[in-house]
């Protein structure tokens, strides 16, 4: 089921035999909007991951002790994923009443605004507990924008690219995982390194939502520039890359989306696992300076951003489906004895690091619209988006509350059997999928 093909159309500025000499232009600028539109979101994703391991357990709740603030942030970061596919239900309603353009504007703007403004959260010292209200508040309207932020162009890419291209194709919108964490990591490295502990906590951790909301105003208008052109727009409507409601989508797309959650589940259990859930615990348990940590988070996330882009022609090479089932082996195999690493000083952080971007890069660049191409037409828009917002939210919502509430209790070996039930969903959905192909 993974790995069918779709038949594709030509991109603007092709003739019907697919041989006009501005194929690769067109090609180019989907795949750039794809790339400032997933590199955005990850920042601001990021932005927010850091500050609730170093700022929010300070800032928001200072009369609890540092471990369980950090989880009642985790809490408060879960949010978002939780109400990104009751954003995606409001915006795919303001898409069929008002067009793409429209729905994008006000989703990213709202991110946008929503992130901005935890810039300007008051603390526990100032408001007391409406400070976690109020966080609370903004971390769910970053949610719910980003369930607005789909805008079709990754699948959109997916279904126009040669049959035996598809795996390079598909590793694309990948690539701005990395590079957001690599720019807000170095950014929070900056202020935690060259500011005092009194300076950072009190305005230094404000300005990296200020750059996430500058970005944003970018990324919109690089990706409206794209997608309200009539040619593309015609060619979204060629393809029935066209919103539908949730509801009748889940009715005639259920199983697809099912397992479109879940076979990606392995790689999007370790996204959390590399990223953000070794700062919290180096921040808790070590000595380790955050800062020092983050360079570290910077290094690895650059191995994985080649990582990813080795796993495009990986997977032309030997299928989508085989290079997800033999990463999550991996990824099995890696939780057995990787984040015991996290206790063995440096050298051993920095070894689990590199260690899972490699891995993750091979995973997560296969991860995302495997099952694109089986949504029948007139879902396929509204089916992809859901996908995605359930593939986050059970694959990695919960992940770093988890993680570190299993750490704290149980010891760093609890973590990796919460990884390996990640690889084992991802098993099973695989299995899953091939048996109803054979049905």
């Amino acid at each position: 089921m993974i790995a069918n093909t779709a038949a594709s159309a030509p991109l603007p500025g092709q003739n019907a035999q697919g041989s006009d000499a501005h194929d690769s232009v067109s090609s180019g600028e989907i795949a750039v909007g794809v790339i400032i539109g997933r590199t955005s979101e990850f920042f601001d994703f990021f932005v927010y991951a850091i500050a609730s391991i170093v700022v929010f357990p300070k800032l928001v709740f200072p009369y609890v002790d540092a471990l369980t603030g950090t989880l009642y942030s985790f809490a408060i970061f879960a949010l978002a994923f939780i109400a990104r596919p009751l954003g995606t239900t409001i915006f795919m309603a303001v898409d069929r009443a008002y067009g793409r353009g429209a729905k994008l504007t006000i989703a990213l703007f709202m991110l946008g605004t929503s992130t901005v403004a935890v810039a300007f959260l008051p603390g526990y010292q100032s408001i007391g507990d409406a400070s976690a209200i109020l966080l609370s508040v903004l971390r769910i309207g970053q949610g719910l924008a980003l369930g607005g932020t789909w805008d079709g162009l990754a699948s959109l890419l997916a279904l126009n690219v040669p049959d035996k291209r598809r795996g390079w194709y598909a590793m694309i919108p990948q690539l701005g995982a990395p590079l957001g964490l690599m720019v807000a990591s170095a950014l929070f490295a900056f202020f935690i390194t060259t500011l005092s502990a009194g300076d950072f906590l009190d305005w230094g951790w404000r300005y990296p939502f200020f750059v996430a909301f500058a970005i944003n105003v970018v990324a919109l208008f690089a990706r409206l520039r794209i997608v309200v052109t009539p040619e593309y727009s015609e060619l979204f409507g060629s393809r029935d890359l066209e919103p539908e409601p949730v509801a009748r989508t889940l009715q005639v797309e259920g199983r697809n989306v099912v397992i479109g959650t879940f076979a990606p589940l392995a790689s999007f259990a370790l996204f959390h696992m590399v990223t953000v859930f070794p700062l919290s615990w180096v921040f808790l348990f070590t000595q380790d300076s955050p800062g020092q940590f983050l360079i570290i988070e910077m290094v690895a996330a650059a191995f994985g951003v080649v990582a990813i882009i080795a796993s495009g022609p990986i997977a032309d090479r030997i299928g989508r489906r085989t290079l997800l089932g033999a990463s999550a082996v991996a990824i099995a195999a890696f939780s057995g004895f990787a984040p015991q690493l996290l206790d063995a000083g440096g050298v051993g952080e920095a070894a689990f690091m590199l260690l899972g971007f490699v891995l993750l890069g091979i995973s997560f660049g296969q991860s995302s619209g495997s099952v694109a191409s089986n949504f029948s037409p007139a879902h396929r828009y509204t089916a992809s988006a859901l996908t995605s917002d359930f593939a986050w939210l059970f694959g990695a919502g919960f992940a770093p509350l988890v993680a570190l509430f299993l750490a704290s209790r149980f010891g760093l070996l609890s973590v990796g059997a919460y990884l390996l039930s990640g690889a084992a969903c991802t098993l099973l959905a695989l299995i899953l999928s091939r048996r109803l192909d054979r049905a």
